[in-house]
C-alpha cells in the first residue's frame, strides 16, 4: 500500500468532452488534489477530453474498441494501457463502455464512476427526463466505486439540486453538470489524501463510515 502523504497517481478514462476530466485537472492544478493525472484514455479518438489533456502535457492514449473482437479483449488491452502507468485511482468520466468483470474486480476499490441520479435511483439512461416524468422534487449526480452491477456498487459523494417547476431536461442537465464538477473533484481529493476508503465494514471518510447514500452535497 502507498504511504500516506504520498502524491497518487490518477488514469481518467473518457468518450466525449471531458468536462468532468477538465473539472478533475483543474483541481490538480490548484494543488485541492494531492495527485497527478499520468493519462488521459479513451475508446474515441476524436474524443475532445484528449485535447484537454494534451493541452496540459498529459499522456493520452486512444484504444479504438471496434478493433477487438469482443469486450473481454479491449478491456484486457485497456488494463494492460492503464496498468502501465500504475494508478492508485482509476476515474471513468464519461466513459461509455459497459466493463466486464475481469476489468471491475482488478481495479476493485480505487475506481469510481459519476452517474447523473440519486443512486440507486433511475440507473442507466435518460435520469433527468425520468426524474421530472416521475415528479421529483430533486434531483443530482453520485460519485460512486465500481463493481460488477451497472451504477451500482457503494456511493461515496452524491450531489443534489431542486428540480423547479421552469425546469426543462436541458436545465437540470446544467444544474446536474455544475453539481458534479464539484463532487468528482471532492471524492478525488478525499481519496488522494487516503480519507475516502471502501473497507470491509462500508464506505470511510475519515474513519467514520458514511450512510448508504454517501456524503451529501446540496445546491439547494
Amino acid at each position: 500500500m502507498p504511504e500516506t502523504g504520498q502524491q497518487k497517481s490518477i488514469v481518467v478514462l473518457i468518450s466525449g468532452s471531458g468536462s468532468n476530466l477538465q473539472a478533475i485537472m483543474d483541481a490538480v492544478s490548484s494543488g485541492q488534489i494531492n495527485g497527478r493525472i499520468t493519462a488521459v484514455l479513451s475508446n474515441k479518438a476524436d474524443a475532445f477530453g484528449l485535447q484537454r489533456a494534451q493541452n496540459a502535457g498529459i499522456h493520452t492514449a486512444t484504444l479504438d474498441h471496434t478493433a477487438y473482437p469482443d469486450r473481454l479483449s479491449f478491456d484486457q488491452a485497456m488494463m494492460a494501457e492503464i496498468d502501465r502507468h500504475q494508478p492508485h485511482l482509476v476515474v471513468l468520466a464519461g466513459f461509455m463502455r459497459i466493463l466486464t468483470p475481469e476489468f471491475v474486480r482488478h481495479y476493485e476499490g480505487r475506481l469510481f464512476n459519476i452517474h447523473p441520479s440519486l443512486l440507486p435511483k433511475y440507473k442507466g439512461l435518460h435520469t433527468h427526463q425520468r426524474a421530472m416524468d416521475a415528479g421529483d422534487k430533486e434531483h443530482g449526480c453520485t460519485v460512486h466505486f465500481v463493481t460488477e452491477e451497472l451504477d451500482g456498487g457503494p456511493l461515496a459523494v452524491q450531489g443534489r439540486v431542486s428540480i423547479d417547476p421552469d425546469d426543462t431536461v436541458e436545465s437540470l442537465q446544467h444544474k446536474v453538470h455544475l453539481i458534479e464538477h464539484q463532487i468528482y473533484p471532492l471524492a478525488v481529493e478525499w481519496f488522494c489524501a487516503d480519507r475516502l476508503k471502501w473497507t470491509p465494514q462500508g464506505i470511510e471518510l475519515d474513519q467514520q463510515r458514511l450512510p448508504a447514500e454517501g456524503y451529501q452535497l446540496s445546491n439547494g
